[in-house]
């Protein structure tokens, strides 16, 4: 298993940087729209939809929805500045401090959805919807100047890739501890620690060898909640999931599970990054 895990790695991980510095932006934009359609075809799966057909319609569904709201963007508007993707990011702040609440209160708290098929498809929209408009914000920002919106969504994926690496390396080797047991019993506090740990060494060396201006505080603090998010995108999938009976949300990666497996950290990370350095602190 870890062999393929890391062939898999070494495939992506190329792709995706050439994705983010090589694509025009609408090239960019359908390429995050094909991975949001997969994670809404795959959260069908945690939402209890157990037709193939019903989660095709959802996967399609969602893709109208995205497109629609990307083609009533004015061609001369940064996208951060419409509403659409402001209120799906300021959205993000919000559901991910609900999920927050409903990862700690677990299982208590799936009595209030375990059984609202409704609830757990809004969840999903709640999670990839900002998603989708965090990574065209971020790629967007400034993208005519030497790729700084690359820059800056790479500098977010290399943090979470960070994090997770760090997290899974303190925990395997320090973990004594757990941190959320009822949900993922692999996960430990030395492990978050960890991760934060590494994503601090990553946002030093990011910010002093890659082309991205911006106040050490804010992007430090930025980076840190981040992290955070990351973590609770992890976690919150992991309970979608438990809830589901299932282990992993797909098997289109080979060692490495479904779409929403390699992006559950990415889905809360980036719309909150994004929703931070440009809207709170407008710090890009």
């Amino acid at each position: 298993m870890l062999k393929y895990r890391l062939i898999t790695a070494f495939v992506l991980i190329p792709i995706v940087i050439a994705a983010l510095f090589l694509l025009p932006p609408i090239g960019f934009a359908l390429v995050t729209l094909a991975v949001c359609m997969l994670s809404a075809w795959e959260w069908g799966l945690l939402a209890g939809l157990a037709s193939r057909r019903q989660r095709i319609w959802l996967a399609i569904l969602c893709g109208l929805l995205l497109a629609l709201m990307m083609l009533t963007v004015p061609a001369y508007r940064p996208f951060v500045t419409v509403w659409q993707a402001q209120y799906a990011l300021w959205a993000a702040l919000v559901w991910w401090l609900a999920a927050l609440l409903l990862v700690l209160c677990y299982p208590r708290s799936a009595t209030l959805w375990r059984d609202s098929r409704l609830l757990r498809l809004a969840f999903g929209i709640l999670t990839i919807l900002p998603f989708f408009w965090g990574m065209l914000a971020l790629r967007q920002h400034h993208y005519d100047i030497n790729h700084t919106g690359a820059w800056w969504l790479l500098y977010v994926m290399v943090l979470v890739w960070g994090s997770d690496s760090g997290a899974y390396m303190f925990g395997r080797a320090l973990g004594r501890h757990k941190l959320a047991p009822k949900v993922s019993p692999g996960k430990t506090w030395e492990g978050l620690v960890g991760g934060l740990v590494t994503s601090a060494v990553i946002a030093w060396l990011f910010g002093k060898y890659s082309p991205l201006d911006a106040a050490p505080l804010t992007l430090l603090i930025c980076s840190v909640v981040a992290a955070l998010a990351s973590v609770l995108g992890d976690l919150t999938e992991s309970m979608f999931k438990r809830e589901a009976g299932i282990k992993d949300s797909g098997h289109l990666i080979p060692g490495h599970g479904g779409i929403l497996d390699r992006i559950d950290s990415l889905t809360a990370a980036v719309p909150v990054f994004a929703c931070l350095m440009l809207l709170v602190f407008n710090a890009i």
